[in-house]
């Protein structure tokens, strides 16, 4: 009937990588509700990437529904290079020195892909391995950067370098991006995630770059750099944004693990007063790698981002390299579910920003009616997606079921709150009702938000569908 088989409020988005890229495991993702698949564009190779792209699009059309796939660029993420047999042992006190371009004999002076030595500064804050190693940089000499440990631990190739303190200029494109960029345009991607961004500026040239190459993509902020969370680049990334996504991994390694719960808060309440929707990310089921069943503390994790109101929540490594992929998303679907179902997300207040007066009055107008008519969906025929947005920042309770000539829009459409869209080659007046009673929907009273076909004007209409 063109309705999800797993219905949530809040949108399940899956990274695919070893673990889940296969026509099989795509479909049963498909069936569990994941709306939208991510590519991690640090690794694999484009022909796996459009061997992907079949196999979601095969089985999102199998089951009728609509499925978003986004790009996710590498950004300038820093990395050491490869060590002498993967392992490198530290200690509190060490000091070890990275360069760019060379490769490691065994001892203290390791190898990095990227040249640091032209931005870093004594004193400032050096981070591996995922922040687990704590470090700072004491003295640049030519291409050699000097770092002196501060815990005991272990290194290994190709782990994550992070530089909190440090100014990059703002220029956060690397030739990788650019040809990724290049060639995503050509496919069929309808989100491009910016990965590091550090002000709204780098979102502006990713949009004159999309829109050079005519590709329909919007754009996802992942928000993890320390000048990305400073409160006037935050909200101006926010409102620059198609939707921001809270990546938790290495925003713990800039600004501190302690700030995150904070700064995701922060993050969600900007996206609901901008009209962004929102993703929180990274390691909500981290033990479900290695073992079958979660532990309490990532179950509260993903409850309080559902009952907080994100519009989506994302698995990265246990949908790439875990054990139990089909299962990690099994508990996400069933905590999301129970959470919205005892406590579901407060509808915006009026004291938040309307971003489209007539859009949102409607917006608040059907929610209205939604609650006083006792119906059992919203149904909103859309061109552009905007209306259906603004119901969506409502935070209604029941379905919305947004119906739109473009499979484009459609796609974008799945990582709403609460969103179910439908594609109808239907162009006359009343589509989306004549489309729910052709298909003999389950529900019986529904908020109709459709256009008057003689003045083009919206109207709401409470419609008994027969």
């Amino acid at each position: 009937m063109g309705v999800s088989l797993k219905y949530n409020l809040t949108k399940i988005l899956i990274t695919l990588g070893p673990a889940s890229s296969d026509p099989t495991k795509i479909d049963r993702l498909v069936r569990l509700g994941v709306r939208g698949f991510r590519q991690n564009f640090s690794h694999g190779h484009n022909d796996e990437r459009i061997q992907e792209f079949k196999w979601i699009r095969e089985a999102a059309k199998k089951h009728g529904v609509n499925v978003a796939i986004i790009q996710d660029l590498q950004g300038p993420k820093i990395r050491l290079g490869k060590l002498v047999d993967n392992h490198y042992d530290i200690k509190a006190g060490d000091e070890i020195t990275l360069t760019y371009g060379i490769e490691h004999d065994g001892g203290p002076n390791l190898p990095i892909q990227h040249d640091i030595s032209k931005n870093v500064k004594p004193g400032e804050k050096l981070t591996m391995s995922d922040g687990t190693i704590n470090a700072e940089i004491i003295k640049v000499v030519g291409d050699t950067v000097h770092v002196k440990i501060k815990n005991k631990s272990f290194l290994m190739s190709n782990k994550g370098v992070n530089l909190p303190d440090t100014d990059f200029g703002g220029d956060i494109f690397t030739k990788k991006d650019l040809g990724d960029i290049a060639w995503g345009a050509t496919q069929d991607y309808d989100y491009v995630a910016m990965s590091f961004v550090q002000r709204a500026s780098d979102i502006e040239k990713l949009r004159r770059m999309l829109r050079a190459r005519k590709s329909e993509a919007k754009i996802i902020s992942k928000i993890e750099t320390k000048s990305a969370t400073n409160w006037k680049n935050l909200e101006e990334i926010v409102q620059t944004s198609d939707g921001v996504m809270v990546a938790r991994n290495d925003m713990s390694a800039d600004i501190g693990v302690e700030k995150v719960p904070v700064v995701q808060q922060e993050i969600l309440e900007l996206c609901e007063k901008y009209g962004k929707f929102s993703i929180v990310a990274s390691q909500m089921l981290t033990s479900m790698m290695e073992n079958p069943n979660p532990t309490r503390a990532e179950v509260s994790d993903i409850a309080n981002a559902a009952m907080s109101g994100a519009d989506v929540t994302m698995l990265s490594d246990e949908t790439t390299n875990g054990k139990y992929p089909l299962e990690a998303v099994k508990v996400m679907q069933k905590t999301i579910a129970y959470a919205q179902d005892a406590m579901p997300p407060q509808r915006m207040t009026d004291a938040l920003r309307i971003i489209d007066a007539r859009r949102d009055h409607l917006a608040i107008e059907a929610v209205g009616l939604l609650h006083l008519e006792d119906a059992d969906v919203i149904v909103v025929e859309t061109r552009s997606g905007r209306t259906v947005q603004s119901v969506s920042l409502q935070r209604p309770e029941r379905p919305i079921i947004a119906i739109t000539h473009s499979q484009r829009v459609a796609n974008q459409m799945e990582m709403l709150f609460g969103v179910q869209s439908i594609v109808t080659k239907d162009t006359k007046s009343d589509y989306g009702l004549r489309y729910m009673q052709g298909e003999g929907f389950k529900h019986k009273k529904a908020i109709v938000i459709s256009s008057t076909e003689s003045t083009g004007a919206d109207t709401v209409r409470v419609v008994e569908i027969k």
